[in-house]
């Protein structure tokens, strides 16, 4: 059996991080398996639909770097066995007629007005899920669990009928979704057997939930996956941290790439309980990520984020390569540099007031000569500069380091020393131990 796994969402809004780990769940079964991955566009929904949104879906699943093999085609070297429109809910009106017509000759439709209603077999039904175990809900109780609607009064059809016909035709393997359709899954399985078909394996992943333990809406912050791309996530650190959102390694690694996550991925991994998401978290996964990239890939992807401060690029390099190990996300590579490329960045008032209040800055003016003198410049010579005049005039080297940093940066932290010298060179870092 090939595995089969599909992401189906709506195109009513942009990609909301509960459905792009939906999405990634079932690429990496798929990956990990051989498998065959679908995206399917249920666009059914015409009053709602965008094709904004369909784009954000498209857009943000590519960003993840979460490639699907059959769907809607964008592109000459895609292969699918459906036609492109086939994967849209909206083109597929007469495969719905056909599997309607089957479950009429069934007698398992029956008129209800204008409506027509599927016939429930009157018996517990019990789905084995990979997840959550063992569910049974019993159908035995009309009234608890009355037929349902499978085609409305103006000819359209509900979710649960073409979904169950759409992962039929599409030979869907396994289903895995949020645990808010759990309860929808003994209602697809009386309509798979009504077809006479087997239906997929199910596997319901838990909710996404804030903090604070209620449930994550649209605007809530880290729910648009549009927003991580401007905000400087690399794509590699947000598939890191939502898969950690309800699935474990079962050990105590948590920083993954891409293809890691695919040798360790399985459904047994899944977690019962909800996930609470955390942005900080996802910060810090992202800055763990930054770590591991080299310097180049670092450089080329801080650019926009540096032109758009309106950052001369072209001298900006070394100093994006002196805060690689500084930054947590790539909007703040500007900031973290523009002391180094500019001379007019604006310093950071309390630091500057600390640096001024310590003793040990009055002897920068002493430094600066004794710097200006130098015939060599380096990082190693200038940081035995520090050492030189603060031994002569009775400091610790430790000592003069902080003014000096916030004299040469106006910050109180940054790149280290011997880089920051090495960047700005004898004559600007004279200027402003001068200046300060």
């Amino acid at each position: 059996m090939t595995v089969r796994t599909r992401f189906a969402p709506s195109p009513t809004g942009y990609l909301h991080v509960g459905g792009a780990r939906t999405a990634l769940f079932n690429w990496l079964y798929a990956r990990k398996n051989g498998g065959t991955f679908i995206l399917r566009v249920e666009d059914t929904d015409t009053a709602r639909n965008t094709e904004e949104a369909r784009q954000a879906i498209f857009d943000g699943m590519d960003w993840l770097g979460l490639d699907w093999d059959e769907g809607p085609e964008r592109s000459g070297d895609r292969r699918s066995p459906l036609r492109s429109e086939s994967y849209y809910q909206s083109q597929r009106k007469h495969i719905y007629d056909e599997y309607f017509e089957k479950l009429l000759a069934a007698d398992r439709l029956y008129k209800d007005g204008d409506a027509y209603r599927f016939r429930f077999e009157r018996k517990p039904v019990t789905m084995h899920d990979l997840v959550c175990g063992e569910v049974t809900i019993d159908y035995r109780d009309a009234s608890n669990t009355p037929d349902m609607v499978v085609k409305r009064s103006d000819g359209s059809y509900v979710f649960h009928f073409v979904n169950v016909v759409d992962d039929l035709t599409m030979k869907m393997t396994h289903v895995i979704r949020g645990e808010d359709h759990l309860m929808n899954t003994p209602k697809h399985l009386q309509l798979f057997e009504a077809l006479g078909a087997e239906p997929p394996q199910y596997a319901h992943i838990p909710l996404i939930l804030n903090p604070n333990g209620s449930k994550m809406s649209k605007r809530d912050e880290g729910a648009a996956v549009g927003d991580y791309p401007r905000q400087g996530f690399l794509p590699e650190a947000v598939v890191n941290f939502i898969t950690l959102l309800g699935w474990s390694s079962k050990t105590d690694e948590e920083i993954f790439s891409l293809a890691e996550l695919v040798d360790r991925f399985t459904l047994e991994g899944i977690n019962r309980a909800p996930a609470r998401f955390d942005f900080e978290k996802c910060t810090w996964f992202n800055q763990q990520h930054i770590a591991r990239i080299d310097t180049e890939t670092f450089t080329r992807l801080s650019r926009p984020f540096v032109e758009n401060a309106g950052l001369p690029f072209d001298r900006s390099a070394p100093a994006i390569a002196a805060v690689k190990e500084k930054v947590r996300l790539l909007t703040e590579v500007p900031h973290a540099i523009d002391f180094l490329v500019t001379d007019t960045a604006e310093p950071d008032t309390e630091a500057v007031g600390k640096a001024k209040a310590n003793p040990n800055s009055a002897l920068l003016p002493a430094l600066a000569d004794h710097m200006a003198a130098l015939t060599d410049w380096s990082a190693d010579i200038a940081k035995e500069a520090i050492g030189e005049v603060a031994t002569a005039n009775g400091a610790k080297p430790g000592q003069l380091m902080f003014p000096v940093r916030v004299a040469l940066s106006g910050r109180a932290h940054g790149p280290d020393l011997g880089e920051i010298f090495a960047i700005l060179g004898q004559e600007r870092t004279v200027a402003r131990l001068r200046a300060f």
